[in-house]
């Protein structure tokens, strides 16, 4: 693994006067990310020098896996880490690994895809709307993949596609899409994880980088993944995005930057330090409609980072999208680190991971709303990411008005026409939005020996 290490002398003539009024109570720090490009706060934090500007010496290091990552930040191997949204939240319910970690500061939104390999997608296109012009209607729904799939069922295949990891949001995005479309994801049960209990689709943990080589020994027949390892498919000439996540829930929640509670406790004003670098670092990410993207994706590319070729991590960075060779379209929100509110801490994104966690198993039981509030408080501390945005605003380096001083940590619900199935969200009421969707657990239902009861 390669390592980014500060190599500027630890001086104080090197922190501004008003920078310099936090005391840190730890000022070296090592911090993990996956090969992803939705790590890049990280990244443009310790390029352009705002981790610097803290007084902060950070070491970046590439993780192997999701797993890897995790256990690093608990054993305190590393300081925090870029994380899946539904890894804090899962330890902390003691779903896998338990230990209380917390995020100050959610790193982006959207950034998701789902790739089919070319036979797939052959095999699809037949049930998939068209434009006039000849393309695919897009957002495609999974309904166009079902005949596909009861074709492969009635030969007696297995269908195979992959997920990065139990919790992530690409294991829950693609279960809801598949859900969408009338195709059953599978369930997870206390005595059986595998979540492919009743499974029309068998979904399976593959590494994000190693997806499109995975896909293309025909081991998985797609995946659901983040960038930039949708368009390397494309670009590779073995595989179709079907759908980004961007379509499917607009400006949905995706990575956080997590540390443990202790950390937090130990360390506050570093805490506060961290999270002010990667606020300046969302807000270069976004400011003057993503005018800075070329350059980011130059950090991106480089091998200690991302690691892709300029052209592909470019794809969907600068604010397009190609769905198929020469279909290039403009999604100029797939990934969004700053506008939207993205860095703020939402409760209600919390909820909603939780929701998916239960509607497909991982949480076994019936919980009432209360306990997906108190779940969400207790992970998603908004309170640490306003009051670094505070000391940034003082300082004159970031605008007032850019921050939800006035939240309650809830966002509005999401209206039914912003998310595929035309289902709306509202996290302040968990059970409700259970009760609305047409499949997965409800209720007091349990999975026991491989049945949904209830």
């Amino acid at each position: 693994m390669k390592r980014i290490a500060s190599i500027l002398l630890a001086s104080t003539t090197l922190v501004t006067p008003a920078l310099a009024e936090l005391e840190l109570e730890k000022d070296e720090l090592k911090f993990g990310f996956i090969k992803l490009t939705d790590m890049a706060p990280l990244a443009v934090a310790y390029e352009q020098g705002y981790f610097d500007d803290e007084g902060l010496f950070v070491t970046l290091e590439a993780q192997a896996n999701w797993k890897v990552l995790l256990d690093g930040v608990i054993d305190g191997q590393l300081d925090g880490a870029h994380m899946l949204a539904g890894q804090p939240l899962a330890a902390t319910i003691g779903y896998g690994t338990e230990a209380h970690i917390i995020t100050p500061f959610s790193m982006d939104l959207n950034g998701n895809g789902i790739t089919v390999s070319n036979q797939i997608w052959e095999e699809m296109k037949p049930h998939v709307p068209m434009m006039d012009d000849g393309r695919p209607q897009h957002p495609i729904s999974a309904a166009s993949l079902k005949p596909v799939v009861e074709q492969y069922a009635s030969e007696g295949k297995p269908f195979n596609m992959g997920m990065v990891f139990p919790v992530s949001t690409h294991n829950y995005e693609i279960r809801y899409w598949l859900a969408a479309g009338g195709l059953e994801p599978g369930y997870y049960s206390p005595d059986n994880i595998s979540g492919q209990i009743g499974a029309d689709v068998l979904l399976s943990v593959t590494p994000p980088p190693q997806m499109p080589a995975t896909m293309e020994a025909g081991t998985i027949y797609g995946y659901s993944v983040g960038e930039p390892w949708n368009q390397q498919a494309v670009f590779k000439g073995i595989g179709v995005p079907v759908i980004t996540d961007y379509e499917l829930w607009k400006n949905n929640p995706e990575k956080v930057f997590g540390i443990t509670a202790e950390f937090a406790e130990e360390y506050p004003n570093t805490t506060l330090a961290v999270v002010k670098a990667l606020i300046r670092a969302a807000m270069w990410l976004d400011e003057n409609d993503n005018a800075n993207r070329e350059e980011a994706v130059k950090i991106l590319s480089q091998p200690e980072y991302v690691g892709a070729d300029y052209e592909v991590i470019a794809n969907s960075m600068t604010g397009t999208f190609e769905y198929e060779k020469g279909d290039k379209r403009d999604v100029p929100d797939f990934n969004v680190f700053f506008r939207y509110n993205a860095t703020y801490p939402f409760y209600s994104d919390a909820v909603w991971y939780l929701t998916q966690m239960r509607r497909w198993g991982q949480i076994a039981e019936a919980k009432p709303d209360s306990w997906y509030d108190e779940v969400a408080k207790s992970v998603y501390k908004p309170e640490i990411y306003l009051e670094a945005a505070r000391l940034l605003v003082d300082e004159g380096l970031a605008n007032e008005a850019d921050f939800p001083w006035g939240s309650d940590g809830y966002k509005a619900p999401t209206p039914a026409e912003d998310i595929i199935d035309g289902i709306a969200y509202d996290g302040r009421t968990p059970n409700a939005y259970l009760e609305s969707l047409p499949i997965g657990l409800k209720g007091t239902q349990t999975v026991v020996s491989g049945e949904v009861k209830g």
